[in-house]
């Protein structure tokens, strides 16, 4: 019996490495992090958004894929477990740095 290579795989490009130069420092603000939390937020509002509208088309029986609701659903649950432990996390740092001035 032989066995050939899945086409796909072979089809993908290599990886090039990355240099030292490509790879960027700290930033010295923290817009890009205040950036990205907003967006993880905006992202976290549109996954419940849509989660929330099959929802109501399962309630209302108008859902033609039962699947579709429940990937949305676990996806919105997860996104949402995401945020509190990230919260909880940069609390515990802010608390932290807290004692450290005390």
């Amino acid at each position: 019996m032989t066995i050939s290579a899945i086409p796909a795989v072979s089809a993908l490009p290599a990886l090039s490495p990355v240099s030292a130069s490509d790879q960027s420092g700290p930033s010295t603000s923290g817009a890009d992090f205040g950036a990205m939390v907003a967006q993880g937020l905006q992202h976290l509002e549109q996954v419940q958004h849509t989660a929330d509208e099959l929802a109501v088309q399962a309630a209302t029986g108008r859902l033609t894929d039962v699947h579709d609701y429940m990937i949305a659903a676990t996806e919105a649950s997860l996104a949402t477990s995401l945020t509190v432990a990230v919260r909880n996390k940069a609390l515990d740092a802010f608390n932290e740095i807290m004692r450290m001035q005390a």
